[in-house]
């Protein structure tokens, strides 16, 4: 049997940028988004309260995303993984 990847079934924003969030697991746990809010795409969504409260649930993909189009990859929520962006290529 295939097991299935934790997803957000609910995000609630709490102070600032961060949220409560509850996962298919049953987990709840608060998150800072701060970090993962990198990029033109999330602009006005870290400068903006009012925006970054737009935050909703995607039910198809299971994860956290806003009016724009932006969303975090749920997987990297859920794993506490470090962004992408932050992460430095080494030359080959």
């Amino acid at each position: 049997m295939t097991k299935r990847p934790v997803r957000i079934e609910l995000a609630e924003p709490t102070t600032g940028t961060k949220v409560q969030l509850t996962f298919t697991s049953g987990e709840r746990r608060e998150v800072d988004l701060l970090p993962y809010l990198h990029g033109p795409i999330f602009d006005e969504i870290r400068s903006d309260p009012s925006k970054f409260r737009e935050i909703a649930i995607d039910r198809q993909i299971g994860t956290v995303v806003w009016p724009n189009g932006a969303d975090i990859d749920p997987d990297v929520l859920y794993l506490g993984l470090r962004p992408a962006w932050s992460e430095v290529e080494t030359p080959a």
